[in-house]
């Protein structure tokens, strides 16, 4: 061929579109540097000032022109010692490959002669070399009986290593059966208890227990589940997460004017520190409980801010009465907590915390009754999700009792007014929380149930006159308008034809206003119907009430300059009386020129034994 036609030997190198992965980036760094073990500052320094002196040389023989014939030779002579190479190492396989060949013709003379070259073949016959092994001089017996018992030594040396590690290995493994052993008798303990034993979610070779309240929110039904980790002895260990180590609760102290009156203390002081698992359990869920019960305190005293509710920081503050105010706060450690003698009011505080926790379990069992139900139809608006209704019941409860004390109070005092006067009254009666009605819900339910519905509790009494008589209703409600308590007061009374019931009041002191009102009105017709003697003559006379509602009476005279008046007032501290000479009675001219008696005003208190009917007699002389 007069043209010759060249193939470069060398492969096309293409473009990568993306980098190199990590993984191949790395093991070009180890092909090229080795192990990150052996990089240090050091060598990563001597590198670097290598490559600069080499970049240097570099940069100086290329300064250097060198002509094209120079060059031309250069790259031949490179060639001729590429091809002296590759011809040197060709030759030598060649030759291992016919010594191999002719080493086999011995034994297997037609495939070995395949592989033999012309020159091997035509030099040397098939077979004309023969490899066989030469038996060693037979040792002496000294040496043969060391060896036997070097190796009698290596074996019982090896059977005794392998008899350690199988005991090692079985005392571990009884040890760690009975880790294993106890480990699951503890969580059957635990189960037993009738604690809930489950897989976690997130954990599914893992065990735990549910202590938590499965109707809670969701922030506290999630923190109710606590791992089963076993120890390093085969002990149970709980694993609580976000509970906190220490024992939290809700203390409820009753403050009265500027003095702690009492307060409450945790439920068993000796359990805190126990070491049992069920212990341990039952502290994590009465931690939980009690930081889902200051929540929903909080929630809903938020809401009452109308009725005086307070919240600051980690304090809530009810006020009961003027003077008196309960504090609610969640305790984190128990040192902190006062354990001196009960105080006064330490059933009030007690009764408080039992009724909050009591009232909150009552609302995870209404959730589960409205989850068991049918659910509402589906709708976009979401559904609000109400507060409980915690502090309400029993600031409603401690706000009824304390008016019912005091219209009891008040009756009970103005009776003693009147019996002192020798004006007996009948006996009032009282029906306290008539309102509860009982269901057929069961009698814990039942019982709270009552608790949140409003509060009514009815006084009856009657007068002298068999005609008349009184009620008081005092309703309390805080869960739905109207907030607070009403008093629903009616009275009967025949003597007097335009006597109306004043019906709903808001504010005691006027229910006191009425109530004594409504007395004087009988007390003025007893003295009205009390005969006087009339002189020499033998008819009798009587005061007549011309204003009974401002407690007035009047006796009159022939002589119209001596006309009399009797004057009656009546609260809860007293019963007055005062006579006076009047003239000019009737018209706008009522009291007119109005002259003491000389009989002195009287007043008669619980203490008096003076009856009124004798001041009534002597004043109308």
């Amino acid at each position: 061929m007069s043209d010759s036609f060249t193939l470069p030997l060398r492969p096309v190198q293409e473009k990568q579109d993306h980098p190199d992965s990590l993984p191949v980036e790395i093991a070009q760094i180890n092909n090229e540097w080795g192990s990150f073990r052996d990089v240090n500052e050091e060598v990563l320094r001597a590198r670097i000032a290598e490559e600069e002196r080499d970049g240097t040389s570099k940069t100086e023989n290329d300064a250097e022109e060198v002509d094209s014939t120079e060059r031309l030779e250069q790259l031949y002579k490179r060639r001729a010692d590429i091809l002296q190479f590759a011809m040197q190492s060709h030759m030598e396989t060649m030759f291992a490959l016919d010594f191999v060949s002719l080493l086999l013709s011995k034994h297997t003379p037609r495939q070995a002669e395949t592989s033999m070259s012309p020159f091997l073949k035509q030099a040397a016959p098939l077979g004309s070399l023969h490899a066989e092994v030469v038996t060693p001089p037979p040792k002496p017996e000294s040496a043969a009986q060391d060896t036997s018992t070097v190796s009698r030594g290596w074996r019982i040396q090896n059977f005794t290593s392998a008899s350690n590690k199988l005991l090692k290995a079985a005392t571990r493994l009884e040890e760690e059966v009975g880790s294993e052993a106890r480990y699951w008798k503890e969580v059957l303990e635990v189960k037993d208890k009738g604690w809930k034993i489950c897989r976690l979610p997130r954990e599914r070779q893992a065990l735990g227990v549910q202590y938590g309240f499965m109707e809670a929110t969701p922030v506290f039904r999630d923190r109710g589940l606590a791992s089963l980790r076993r120890g390093e002895d085969g002990r149970l260990v709980l694993d609580k997460g976000l509970v906190p180590a220490g024992v939290r609760f809700v203390r409820v102290r009753v403050k009265q004017g500027s003095e702690i009156s009492s307060s409450t203390m945790p439920r068993d002081l000796a359990s805190i520190n126990a070491e049992s698992v069920e212990q341990r359990i039952l502290q994590a869920r009465d931690s939980v409980f009690e930081e889902e019960l200051f929540q929903e305190l909080n929630r809903e005293a938020r809401a009452m801010a109308s009725c005086g509710v307070t919240t600051r920081q980690n304090l809530i503050q009810v006020p009961v009465s003027d003077d008196v105010h309960i504090l609610v706060d969640l305790v984190d450690d128990v040192d902190d907590v006062d354990q001196d003698s009960p105080g006064p009011n330490n059933a009030l505080a007690d009764g408080l915390a039992h009724s909050f926790r009591l009232l909150l379990a009552f609302a995870h069992r209404q959730n589960l009754h409205r989850r068991i139900q049918i659910p509402a139809p589906l709708t976009t608006k979401r559904r609000p999700t109400p507060e409980y209704h915690l502090i309400r019941p029993a600031l409603a409860y401690l706000q009824h009792l304390s008016h019912v004390r005091w219209l009891e109070a008040f009756l009970d005092d103005i009776q003693e007014v009147l019996r002192a006067s020798c004006l007996d009254i009948p006996e009032y009666t009282t029906n306290t929380f008539s309102g509860q009605k009982p269901t057929s819900a069961p009698t814990l339910e039942s019982l709270v149930g009552q608790f949140l519905t409003p509060i009514e509790s009815v006084f009856q009494g009657g007068l002298r006159s068999a005609r008349g008589s009184f009620r008081v209703a005092v309703r309390t409600n805080l869960s739905a308008p109207p907030f607070g308590t009403q008093f629903d007061v009616s009275f009967s009374y025949s003597p007097i034809s335009d006597l109306k019931s004043p019906g709903q009041m808001g504010l005691p002191f006027e229910v006191e206003s009425a109530i004594a009102h409504f007395l004087l009105l009988d007390v003025v017709c007893s003295v009205s119907s009390k005969d006087l003697p009339n002189g020499d003559k033998e008819s009798t006379r009587n005061w007549k009430p011309i204003y009974p509602h401002l407690g007035e009476l009047l006796l009159p005279s022939d002589n119209p300059e001596k006309h009399k008046k009797l004057k009656i007032s009546l609260s809860r501290h007293g019963l007055s009386a005062s006579a006076y000479v009047v003239r000019g009675i009737g018209g706008i001219r009522r009291g007119l020129d109005e002259v003491r008696s000389r009989h002195p005003a009287q007043t008669w208190d619980s203490t008096s034994e003076t009856p009124i009917m004798d001041f009534v007699v002597a004043a109308a002389e």
